[in-house]
């Protein structure tokens, strides 16, 4: 009996979804699971047996999250479909993602009950989609849920034909129902009656909604207008009004960090240093880094604020938090000069590079919130066990420093007497108030902080997202490089290097294209408009960073590939999916900067910057293209679009080319970094090294004009087209740059 089992456990592995239906496995003994080639998933419950459904054969850790679930789930794929249109079955669409809180939590309540699991195995198609391998699903599905509902978020729930038109669309449902929230129990039940006895209106509903659909993305009247003159200003002025003078940030709560308001309001201060652009991003700045939306004892930022003080966090951490943050902090620096946004952009690059990063030199997606069920926990403290753990003056001191309690400090603590920590005061104040110096009170601080920091690395981590998105490594990609090359950072450098190489040697398919994700091996997805755009980003950082034109050759490589596969040429943008992707029902542009910039945004940015390096008209042509395409959404509501209207910033100017041509040797290299060190964001730099200018001039055919006759760098400024005499006296060059 024995043997007939292990046979058929192994024909079941080797044959894969055609043998998975209604399989039962057992464990090795070790609570894990061998599959083909010995390689093992051990992020499965340890209950000593499970019904194991097709999920088990993916890869993502959010669908082997759900594995062992009752639940007859299904990836995302034709074999749902199919079986969904031979059995006239609705489909059960459910989207989320390894690190969020209120998938865990329905899945523990419905997907794990057997009466919940019974309703949708005999009634539906359920299949289960992460939001972060797959955000194309995402990202149109999404769009259903706001029209329907009003709202979106995770988990999200969608109810859809098998030709995958949606006629139902909501985010989280409890098992049962919960004062006006209807439970799983009862919303099922109601969804067969409808699709037994009126399937034909639920099939018109879902066709009229399709059409609204299309009609948002293929209407073209309403993109006959140009971006107007004040779409800057009223952006600026949206921001003004809502405004959170006491604590920073924009509106009351929950508070989201967007990193690309503040990059985008700092440009603005220089346009209009009268305007309060610049005080409201240092207020917001300092306010989110002294919260407990910051982890005071192990750095990084969490994912959100639930109150407007930025104390209590939703505490899941995000890489694209981490890099764009990184961003904000960075030009505030470069901006201010202050120390401590370099400090802060410091401790951001040491967490990442300690928690997240990969040995093969990508980097994770995310850590989750909860660790043992519970939010937080990891991360909050007892006076206890702070007691317990320092002695008398060292447990005093970071109690007072970071506003620790007796009863707790934060609405969910009160009860466990727990603590999240924050800071109240910047160091000067601190020290002022203890009458020490500044670096002797932070030295302080981060000699009791490291102990702490090693005891709570004892706990119970939160779990790791460990994908590696193509689409966020841009991200950091870019964060990285550009603090290498402000800092002069080494470290940050290579750990750039590492991460690019990375992709391009893991995460590019046979036509050139990108792919979406590696874990365990590189995934057959096509990349997204997001995976180029993000990582074209970070290779235009790359090389403004080494000046190495292989970076330059693989983002116009990139870049032409995006324009061929991406491109609406009949009305301009960027499409969300690949025209040699998957197709959907609407194939959908996104514009909309939220808690990432749109790829359609960064697009733009990355155009007119290229084009500005390659003097490639045909590149910033896009540039104005996307903008006149989005210029309605612009006009109307520009602060929704703030990493676009960076893009507007550059394009309208003033903006600079800058070639440095030199020798390299150190003069060379202190020029280079002292104007990459200026406050002038709208800027690129050519450099050329006489050796090696054939190189260069392959990419860049202009380049040859460019001699040096003398032993010292000259420097070459162009400003919004017109170009100043060749110079090397660091006066003269300031001022070409409209430095005083």
């Amino acid at each position: 009996m024995k043997s007939i089992l292990f046979i058929f456990i192994i024909l079941c592995f080797i044959h894969g979804e055609e043998m998975m239906e209604n399989a039962i496995y057992k464990y090795d003994g070790n609570g894990r699971i061998i599959i083909p080639e010995n390689s093992v998933i051990d992020t499965l419950p340890k209950d000593g047996g499970a019904n194991w459904n097709r999920l088990i054969f993916e890869k993502s850790p959010y669908l082997l999250q759900h594995a062992a679930n009752p639940v007859d789930w299904y990836p995302w794929g034709d074999e749902a479909f199919s079986k969904a249109l031979k059995e006239n079955k609705p489909v059960f669409l459910s989207i989320g993602y390894t690190t969020c809180h209120w998938c865990h939590v329905m899945e523990h309540e419905s997907f794990e009950d057997e009466n919940v699991a019974k309703l949708l195995n005999k009634n539906f198609i359920s299949v289960k989609v992460d939001r972060e391998e797959r955000p194309d699903v995402d990202n149109l599905y999404m769009e259903v849920t706001q029209m329907i509902t009003g709202r979106g978020g995770w988990p999200m729930t969608v109810i859809m034909t098998p030709e995958k038109l949606p006629f139902f669309a909501g985010t989280y449902f409890p098992k049962k129902t919960r004062y006006r929230r209807i439970g799983m129990l009862e919303l099922l039940p109601q969804i067969i009656e409808y699709w037994d006895h009126k399937q034909d209106s639920l099939i018109t509903d879902a066709i009229n909604m399709t059409d609204r659909l299309k009609s948002r993305h293929y209407n073209r009247s309403s993109y006959d207008s140009k971006l107007s003159p004040a779409a800057l200003k009223n952006a600026y002025t949206r921001f003004l009004n809502s405004f959170d003078e006491e604590y920073g940030g924009f509106g009351k709560s929950p508070k989201f960090p967007k990193p690309h308001d503040y990059l985008f309001l700092l440009k603005y201060s220089l346009r209009d240093p009268g305007s309060k652009s610049f005080e409201m991003v240092e207020k917001s700045l300092k306010e989110m880094r002294m919260g407990g939306m910051y982890d005071q004892i192990g750095f990084g930022f969490h994912r959100y604020s639930t109150d407007s003080k930025w104390l209590v966090p939703h505490f899941e951490k995000m890489l694209y938090d981490q890099a764009l943050l990184i961003h904000a902090y960075l030009e505030t620096y470069i901006y201010t000069n202050d120390i401590y946004y370099k400090n802060v952009v410091e401790e951001i690059i040491e967490y990442v590079l300690r928690d997240m990063t990969s040995d093969m030199g990508g980097f994770y997606s995310a850590e989750d919130a909860d660790s043992k069920g519970e939010e937080g926990l990891f991360y909050i403290w007892t006076i206890d066990q702070i007691r317990s753990e320092l002695n008398n003056d060292d447990s005093q001191f970071i109690i007072d420093v970071l506003n620790l309690d007796e009863k707790g400090n934060w609405h969910d603590g009160e009860n466990k007497k727990t603590n999240i920590p924050y800071l109240t005061n910047l160091w000067e104040e601190i020290a002022a108030i203890s009458n020490q110096d500044v670096d002797g009170i932070m030295n302080e601080f981060n000699r009791i902080r490291q102990i702490l920091f090693n005891i709570r690395e004892k706990r119970v981590h939160p779990q790791k997202d460990d994908k590696i998105l193509t689409d966020w490594n841009g991200l950091m990609i870019s964060a990285l490089a550009k603090s290498a090359m402000i800092f002069d950072n080494q470290e940050y450098k290579e750990a750039a290097i590492e991460a690019t190489d990375f992709i391009l040697n893991n995460l590019r398919d046979e036509d050139g294209g990108l792919l979406k994700h590696y874990r365990d091996g590189p995934s057959s997805q096509k990349g997204l408009i997001e995976d180029y755009s993000f990582f074209i980003w970070g290779l235009i950082e790359m090389y403004q960073l080494t000046f190495n034109p292989d970076y330059l050759e693989n983002a116009i490589e990139l870049s032409n590939y995006q324009i061929e596969n991406f491109w609406d040429n009949e009305y301009g943008g960027f499409f969300f999916t690949p025209e040699n992707g998957e197709e959907l029902i609407v194939r959908t542009k996104e514009s909309y900067d939220g808690a990432i910039p749109s790829g359609n945004s960064v697009a733009a940015y990355n155009f007119i910057r290229l084009g500005r390096i390659l003097s490639k008209p045909d590149y910033e042509n896009i540039c104005h293209e996307i903008v006149d395409y989005f210029s309605p959404n612009l006009n109307k509501y520009g602060s929704g679009y703030t990493f676009m209207l960076q893009a507007v910033e550059f394009m309208t100017g003033p903006s600079y080319e800058i070639v440095i041509v030199g020798d390299n040797n150190q003069k060379t290299k202190e020029l280079i970094s002292m104007v990459n060190k200026v406050n002038q964001p709208n800027k690129v730099i050519i450099y050329v090294d006489p050796a090696k200018i054939e190189n260069l001039s392959e990419i860049i055919p202009f380049i040859k004009m460019y001699k040096n006759t003398h032993d010292d760098p000259m420097v070459y400024v162009c400003k919004d087209y017109l170009c100043n005499m060749p110079t090397n006296d660091i006066g003269t060059i300031m001022k070409q740059l409209n430095i005083k």
